[in-house]
């Protein structure tokens, strides 16, 4: 098969979770581009709504979506309807992600909440998905970490600054994700179902100047991450050209966890 055709993903479906967020936007941005017809599905319908709005207005085929991953309700009722709506998913991007604790000292609900979505949520969804794939025999799911999923978070990028504290949750469900990744990867490669982590690093969004010196100087690349930098390793994932590619975890971290 040419190159190009290996990496061809025109008129394939793809779902994004949290597709209106900061990576999330990139994500559908980039598959847009690459020709996939996108489903964008939070629990935000209006920001969604707004997202796919955007795209369509720029000649894409993109959808919103309303999914609480929360809900095993919702959830269900979600992969119903995009199957009935669509007849099949090639490709399932899990990135959404819930923050609701505040610190390392917030209450042990906050935590709870955190893993009712980023641990239950995951497995929830993905379980749903993949009984669906079985019969295609085949398809892409991809899982969104984050270097934080590899290394313990680095305090003193923060000293100084007015970010918030750093909680713990992040940590824990990101490292679980990799880990069940290849959980997946392993159980349902033999219906060419193939699952894949990407951890990348942090996403330029105006922090502050004393956090982005330090951020720099611990990156080999000398920078935070942009807006372009997740869509090829999404596209790369999504495509043919990673056909025998599965549990994987692709760094894209400038070299931040290399040190």
């Amino acid at each position: 098969m040419h190159v190009k055709e290996l990496f061809n993903i025109q008129g394939r479906i793809a779902v994004v979770t949290g597709g209106s967020g900061l990576y999330g936007r990139c994500i559908v941005e980039g598959l847009c581009e690459a020709g996939a017809k996108v489903i964008i599905a939070s629990r935000n319908l209006k920001n969604c709504k707004e997202t796919a709005s955007f795209y369509r207005n720029q000649g894409y085929e993109a959808h919103a979506y309303s999914l609480d991953l929360a809900s095993h309700k919702s959830v269900l009722s979600f992969t119903e309807s995009v199957w009935q709506d669509f007849g099949r998913v090639d490709i399932l991007v899990n990135n959404s992600v819930l923050r609701p604790m505040k610190g390392y000292a917030d209450h042990l609900s906050a935590w709870r909440k955190s893993m009712d979505v980023n641990a239950t949520g995951l497995l929830d969804i993905t379980r749903c998905f993949v009984e669906k794939m079985i019969p295609q025999r085949k398809g892409s799911i991809i899982n969104i970490s984050s270097m934080y999923g590899l290394v313990a978070p680095d305090f003193t990028l923060y000293e100084g600054t007015d970010m918030p504290d750093v909680a713990p949750d992040y940590w824990f469900h990101k490292a679980g994700m990799i880990n069940l990744t290849r959980y997946f990867a392993s159980r349902f490669g033999k219906y060419n179902i193939r699952v894949n982590t990407i951890s990348p690093g942090g996403l330029f969004n105006y922090q502050p100047e004393l956090f982005l010196e330090r951020y720099a100087k611990r990156v080999f690349l000398g920078r935070m991450a942009n807006q372009d930098d997740i869509k090829g390793v999404v596209v790369f994932l999504a495509s043919d050209a990673s056909a025998y590619i599965t549990g994987a975890n692709i760094v894209m971290d400038g070299g931040y966890t290399c040190k």
